[in-house]
C-alpha cells in the first residue's frame, strides 16, 4: 500500500509515489485522433515548425484568404505583395542559392535512394561550395551532383558517377569539373577523404541486381583478390569492368546462367569490355 501522504507523478511511463516509491499503474500512450478542422489543428498543436537554417523566417500569405478562411481585401493583398518584394530584396545571395539548391539535392537523393547521413554530408559540402562562391558563373546543378557524389565516395557507398549524372540531368563533363574543384578546395577544409570506387564494393551491388546467391558473390570477391595477388594490373581499368567480369565468371562456374548482355547492361559497360576483363582475370587465376 501507498504511504499516508502520497505524491503521485508520472515517471518513465509509470505513475509513481515520490514519497514511498510505490508504482501505482502504468501509463499508455495511444495514437491521437486526427485533426480535420482549423480549430482542431490549432487546439492540438504543441510546437511550431522548425526554422530553416536559411531563407525568410516569416512566410507571407500567397492565398486570397486568411487563416480563418475569410477573404483578404484588395488593399491587404497589395500590402502583402509589397512586403513580399521588400523581404525578398533583403535575402542574401547565399540564402537564395540555398533556397534553390536544397530542394534539388533532396529530389536527387530521393531518386537514387541515398541514405540520410550521406545527404547530410552532401549538404555540408555544398554549403562550403556556396560560401566560397565557387558557383559564381558555373552550374548549380553540376555542383549539387558533384557534392552528392563526393559524399557518396567519402562514405564508400556503391553508386556510380554515371547514375548521378543521369538522375540530375547534368552532363558528365560538368559534374566532373565541379567534382574536381570540390575535391581540391572543399573536402580538405571539412577533414573528409575522397575514396575512389573499388571493384569489391561493386561486386555485391551487381550480384544483388542480378539476383545471385551470396555464395556466388563471395566466390567473385575471392576470385578478384586472387587475381590481384597473382599480378592482375588494376591501375587504369574501370572497376565496373573488373567487378562485372568476376560476377560473370563466378555465376558461370556455379551453373547459374546470366547472359553477357544482361551483366554488361547492369554494370553499364560494353560486352567487349566484359569479355576482355574476364579473359584477363582467368589468366591470373
Amino acid at each position: 500500500e501507498c504511504c499516508s501522504t502520497p505524491s503521485i507523478e508520472e515517471r518513465d511511463g509509470n505513475k509513481v509515489c515520490l514519497n514511498c516509491g510505490m508504482i501505482k499503474e502504468r501509463t499508455y500512450v495511444g495514437n491521437e485522433r486526427r485533426a480535420y478542422t482549423v480549430e482542431e489543428i490549432q487546439n492540438r498543436r504543441r510546437t511550431e515548425p522548425r526554422w530553416r537554417d536559411f531563407g525568410p523566417r516569416t512566410m507571407l500569405p500567397t492565398t486570397k484568404t486568411d487563416s480563418k478562411g475569410k477573404s483578404i481585401g484588395p488593399k491587404e493583398q497589395a500590402l502583402f505583395s509589397r512586403l513580399s518584394k521588400i523581404q525578398n530584396s533583403l535575402i542574401s545571395s547565399i540564402e537564395r542559392n540555398f533556397w534553390e539548391a536544397k530542394p534539388k539535392l533532396k529530389m536527387l537523393t530521393s531518386k537514387l535512394n541515398i541514405p540520410e547521413y550521406i545527404s547530410e554530408t552532401a549538404w555540408k559540402i555544398y554549403s562550403i561550395v556556396a560560401k566560397k562562391k565557387l558557383t559564381m558563373g558555373r552550374s548549380i546543378n553540376g555542383f549539387i551532383a558533384g557534392s552528392l557524389y563526393a559524399a557518396i565516395r567519402v562514405h564508400d557507398f556503391p553508386r556510380l558517377l554515371d547514375e548521378v549524372c543521369e538522375a540530375s540531368l547534368t552532363p558528365r563533363r560538368t559534374v566532373h569539373r565541379s567534382l574536381a574543384m570540390i575535391i581540391r578546395e572543399v573536402l580538405p577544409s571539412l577533414g573528409l577523404r575522397y575514396q575512389p570506387i573499388t571493384a569489391e564494393s561493386l561486386v555485391f551491388r551487381f550480384g544483388n541486381e542480378l539476383e545471385l546467391p551470396m555464395k556466388i558473390q563471395k566466390v567473385a570477391i575471392d576470385m578478384l583478390r586472387t587475381a590481384s595477388r597473382n599480378g592482375l594490373a588494376r591501375t587504369g581499368k574501370d572497376p565496373k569492368g573488373l567487378a562485372a567480369a568476376c560476377i560473370y565468371i563466378a555465376a558461370k562456374d556455379g551453373a547459374i546462367r546470366r547472359t553477357q548482355s544482361l551483366v554488361a547492361e547492369i554494370a553499364k559497360i560494353t560486352e567487349v569490355t566484359l569479355r576482355s576483363r574476364a579473359k584477363q582475370i582467368k589468366n591470373k587465376l
